[in-house]
């Protein structure tokens, strides 16, 4: 790579138009991350055609501003409201919303506009130093490694499950069950439960989540009299560099979870969301105190904002280098650059191609972090005030924002009767003490674990030992080796401690 095409691309970079397009492509997907059931792709989507009359350098910048920016926006209702602004942030609602009960609603808010920015610039800076190395690693990375991938999101299960094990286990097989309504994937066998037409395409995660949150938690709301927060809110300074404080030491947290994004959003298909679990439930694992999570930990925030921006930087690999989307926004992405006569490939490494244009692209993101972490603490004692707000005005509010946003996901009618069922199976839950949390992983997780699991036993003409043979289906299985390695502890690990302390003490 070429640092004299670098220095280039900081000075195309820190001109008045280009610095204008990155500042309003973040704010735009901080609020388009806010709304809802929106986020990025959708966002994206929109902006798409507006950018036709800009060159291919603003448009691209404008368009990767929207899709970081928004996975910042999404902690905002996370925190705030209990619903995932975008299905990435659902993870945040976990520990980021008992704070909002608590009264530390502008803590939460801090940690999550902190956290997002150093994991985004950590990342996006490795991505820069380090980008031939990933190419690399994403191209080891095949059809059965990204089964695996699924397989250990959800042995997380066994993790963050708090309370009876067994209700656990359960409300994962049941999210499991969810994703199989409608067509099998990739084969496209029909196995619809009805005659319905619009049932074809399954049941959409984002309804689910948004039902399950969103939905339910109004629905308990609706006996409460005044604000979310339970008790004094006080909204002030001190709440916010607390919450810079909670992050910064951490740095442990904020770089092993914004890697965890980068990893698995460089695996095409496994997305944000996927990277968003992983990172939580690591944060759960390696915790002194794992019972405190779901009820306000601050560590639980900063994992699962950290991975949303480090998500950013690895999606960025396969889509610019391959031309593969590895998520709905870096599919927007590709259509952009192609749009204004852009092929991604290696094109856009090379110092004879558009190496100028990735680099300004990344630095854009850099800089938009910068922006995240500005705009995000500039804002938080008033956003925090929402949480003040009576919920007979709240409820109305977020129930019709909930039903806009998840209809105009896809258009499909049957969404709002999901996240209607699904308001009233996230209430009971609750109340009965089953994990929303390994439900929501199964949910998440059962399409894409399908996926990849039909295409890699036709890839091996039905032997499992894909997923464990180095040698006879070539030498990238070894992270195949290494991920099974890792799910079997998962699953086994817990056991085998017992075992071996009672074997101590005996």
């Amino acid at each position: 790579m070429s640092l004299e095409t670098l220095i280039d691309a900081v000075a195309v970079l820190f001109t008045f138009e280009t610095m204008l397009w990155v500042f309003l492509g973040v704010v735009i997907g901080i609020i388009v991350g806010g709304l809802p059931g929106l986020g990025p792709p959708l966002g994206m989507a929109i902006i798409l055609p507006l950018t036709l009359p800009l060159d291919a350098g603003n448009a691209i910048i404008l368009l990767v501003g929207v899709y970081s920016g928004s996975m910042y926006g999404g902690s905002i209702a996370a925190v705030l409201i209990n619903t995932p602004g975008v299905s990435s942030s659902a993870a945040t609602m976990f520990d980021g919303y008992p704070m909002s009960q608590q009264g530390r609603a502008a803590t939460a808010l801090s940690i999550s506009a902190t956290a997002s920015a150093l994991a985004g610039l950590f990342t996006i800076t490795a991505l820069i130093l380090f980008s031939p190395l990933l190419i690399e690693m994403v191209l080891a990375v095949g059809t059965p490694e990204r089964f695996l991938v699924a397989l250990l999101g959800l042995a997380m299960i066994t993790v963050i499950t708090r309370g009876s094990f067994a209700k656990g286990l359960l409300a994962g097989a049941a999210g499991l069950l969810i994703t199989t309504v409608g067509s099998a994937q990739p084969i496209a066998i029909d196995r619809r439960y009805s005659d319905h037409i619009l049932l074809f395409d399954g049941i959409d995660f984002v309804a689910v989540l948004i039902g399950l949150f969103a939905i339910a938690e109004m629905m308990k709301l609706a006996g409460q009299e005044g604000g979310i927060a339970e008790g004094d809110v006080v909204i002030d300074r001190a709440g916010i560099t607390e919450g810079i404080v909670a992050t910064v030491k951490r740095p442990v947290t904020v770089i092993k979870s914004g890697m965890i994004g980068m990893i698995v959003g460089a695996i095409p298909g496994a997305g944000a969301t996927v990277s968003n679990f992983v990172s939580y439930s690591e944060a759960v694992r390696s915790s002194s105190d794992p019972d405190s999570f779901g009820s306000g930990n601050e560590v639980g925030v900063v994992a699962s904002e950290a991975s949303n921006n480090g998500t950013v930087a690895g999606s960025l690999v396969p889509a610019i280098s391959f031309g593969i989307p590895g998520s709905s926004s870096t599919a927007v992405l590709i259509g952009g650059l192609l749009m204004h006569g852009l092929q991604p490939g290696p094109s856009m490494f090379q110092a004879d191609g558009e190496l100028q244009l990735t680099y300004v692209m990344l630095l854009a993101l850099l800089v938009g972090n910068v922006i995240i972490l500005v705009f995000g603490l500039s804002m938080v004692t008033q956003l925090g005030y929402l949480t003040k707000i009576n919920t007979d005005y709240i409820i109305p509010m977020v129930v019709v924002l909930s039903f806009l946003g998840t209809y105009a996901l896809r258009i499909n009618p049957i969404d709002i009767l999901t996240i209607i069922i699904f308001g009233v199976i996230g209430f009971y839950m609750v109340r009965y003490n089953y994990s929303v949390i390994a439900f929501v992983l199964g949910v998440v997780l059962g399409d894409i674990a399908e996926a990849n699991l039909y295409t890699a036993l036709q890839l091996s003409g039905g032997s499992y030992m894909i997923f464990v043979n180095p040698f006879e289906y070539g030498s990238s299985r070894w992270l195949s080796l290494i991920l099974v390695i890792l799910i079997f502890a998962l699953l086994f690990g817990p056991f085998i401690k017992r075992g071996i302390t009672s074997l101590r003490s005996a």
